[in-house]
């Protein structure tokens, strides 16, 4: 499953859940949302509450993408930093091979009529 697909649909699922469970908690409890005097529709206070729980998962996302990315990314830099190490060792031994390679390497001559 792709990353955006798999993205959008926990951001349906939210909605769903954040609606379903907004839907009981408004009809269970009886409470209106007042906002400067007047009243909110339930769809419409739920309809908020699905927005704002949208944006916490999409903060929630970056921050997870972002500490993994700082591991990959540290990962990534110390086994450069172990590759560049052997390479700088072991450099005069790739270089005798390379010569060795060079100089011992079938030679093809073309032959011209």
């Amino acid at each position: 499953m792709s990353f955006f697909k798999s993205l959008m649909l926990a951001i349906l699922a939210s909605i769903f859940l954040t609606y379903v469970f907004g839907a009981s908690f408004l009809a269970l409890f009886d409470v209106d949302v007042v906002v400067d005097g007047d009243y909110i529709e339930p769809i419409k206070a739920i309809t908020a509450s699905a927005l704002v729980v949208v944006v916490l998962i999409v903060v929630a996302l970056a921050i997870v993408l972002s500490v993994f990315g700082s591991i990959i990314f540290a990962t990534m830099i110390i086994l450069g930093s172990v590759a560049l190490v052997a390479i700088g060792v072991f450099w005069p031994v790739f270089l005798a091979a390379i010569v060795i390679w060079l100089m011992s390497r079938d030679k093809h001559n073309k032959q011209y009529a």
